[in-house]
This record gives structure tokens, sequence and C-alpha cells, in this order.
């Protein structure tokens, strides 16, 4: 069975991208200003992990004039999370819960 988030993993898998996506974190970026975060790069390259990351629904882009401006969209990110760490967050907050408990219980004893 093929996953619905598997080009977010892939996008994911490439470390670049997630620079990229750290960058978007703290605003909307043009195509220009991520380019310049990887000066070891050709702008074509870095276009290539834009897309790839536009494709998997990572980045909005939005034209102004000739400007491309790219934001991060974190809601296939928030998806994945979901699937893969909700069913655990039940057991960590019983678990938590419970040592909590204990250690109450230990100081009542202590006292």
């Amino acid at each position: 069975m093929k996953n619905d988030l598997d080009h977010v993993w892939k996008a994911l898998s490439d470390s670049t991208r997630r620079s990229i996506l750290d960058a978007l974190r703290k605003g909307p970026k043009t195509t220009t200003d991520i380019v310049e975060v990887f000066p070891d790069m050709t702008r074509h390259a870095v276009m290539k992990h834009i897309d790839v990351l536009r494709d998997a629904g990572l980045i909005v882009t939005r034209e102004e004039g000739r400007r491309r401006i790219n934001s991060l969209n974190s809601v296939p990110i928030r998806q994945i999370y979901e699937r893969w760490m909700g069913p655990f967050s039940e057991l960590w907050s019983s678990t938590l819960l419970r040592i909590k408990d204990d250690a109450e219980d230990g100081q009542k004893h202590d006292r």
C-alpha cells in the first residue's frame, strides 16, 4: 500500500531541502533569498530542490510581479506527526502521569 505522504517523506529526506524549510520557518523568502543561503550551489540546483518541496506541498509559492515569494506550508509535516506520533502520545502521557504519581507517593512515604 502506497502512503499518500510518501512524497513528503522523500522531500524531507534531503538535508538541503530541510535547510530550505528551516530558512522558511523564519518567514517567507523570495527564490533569490533562498538561493543566497546556498552559495556553493547553482541557482538551478536550489530551484530543483524548491520544486520538489513545492510538489510535496511543503512550500507554497505566490508571484508578485517577477518575484516568487515562497512560504512554508507545515500541514504535511503536521500530518506526518499525527500519523506517526499521535498513537504514542497517549502512551507517553499515561506513562508520565504514572511516574508523577509514583514520585508523589514516594514523597508521602518519606515524611
